[in-house]
């Protein structure tokens, strides 16, 4: 099962041990792509503050995240798992999750990323502002600049079995699964019951139970189907809409009556 999720805007500080080594990061196939991002973005921040500050969509607020941009090859490296924060993150909750849970996690889960593409939550990683939204000067949109590394990685790192996608919009569009691959994934929606509306912070919080209720099971699904039948087990009401056509994927809605 490979479990596709959205990073978090905000992030924890940069560790105080060993920098980034971008040939350690996970699918390396995606390393030329990673460069070409890093290297402009780095730039951009060492550069023209204002300017980077306009092309990151920062409000004043935040202009201290550029200063964060610029240490990127220096700044101390931590797990993504631990980089990545905020309501998802925090109902996931990685760092409690017993051994067993955090193999699995460590082999399913791939947090999408404007400036990394995509990593594992072992990978070890500098905290940063860069989100799939942005348009950089040099290399144009994020979201379009990732889809051929992509589309060449992602299916083998797919394998043949769940692909489990948790994804907000902006960071979906960068891969879609195609053809006989989109008949093994699962997009999630999370909707209020009583009035069949998503909730945005309550969408990600469960979303984030969701994935550490298949950790801590251990629940390997082989297809959505199966991802169905387990989701119930585990005491979710989830609706399915299997696909509608070849390359589609299956549409999984999971109801819950109390947002908080």
């Amino acid at each position: 099962m490979l479990v596709l999720l959205p990073p978090s805007e905000g992030k924890a500080p940069s560790g105080r041990g060993a920098p980034l080594k971008p040939e350690s990061l996970s699918l390396p196939g995606l390393a030329e792509a990673r460069q070409a991002v890093l290297d402009e973005l780095v730039e951009l921040c060492v550069g023209d503050e204002e300017k980077a500050r306009e092309v990151l969509g920062l409000s004043e607020g935040l202009r201290g995240e550029i200063a964060k941009n610029t240490e990127l090859r220096t700044a101390g490296a931590r797990p993504a798992g631990e980089i990545y924060t905020g309501v998802l993150y925090d109902s996931l909750d990685l760092a409690s999750l017993d051994t067993a849970g955090k193999r699995r996690a460590a082999r399913s889960l791939l947090v999408f990323s404007g400036l990394w593409g995509a990593v594992r939550v072992t990978d070890r990683i500098p905290s940063y502002r860069c989100s799939m939204g942005v348009k950089l000067p040099g290399l144009g949109a994020l979201g379009s600049h990732w889809r051929a590394p992509m589309a060449a990685v992602l299916p083998e790192a797919a394998g043949r079995g769940l692909v489990l996608d948790l994804r907000s919009s902006a960071y979906a569009a960068a891969w879609r699964p195609k053809g006989e691959l989109a008949g093994r994934t699962a997009s999630v929606r999370v909707l209020h019951a009583p009035t069949r509306k998503v909730v945005s912070h309550f969408n990600k919080a469960t979303k984030g139970r969701i994935v550490r209720s298949l950790m801590e099971s251990g629940a390997v699904p082989s297809g959505p189907a199966e991802l169905v039948e387990a989701l119930r087990d585990l005491g979710y009401v989830v609706e399915a809409a299997p696909p509608t056509g070849a390359g589609k994927a299956w549409m999984l809605d999971v109801l819950v009556d109390e947002v908080h």
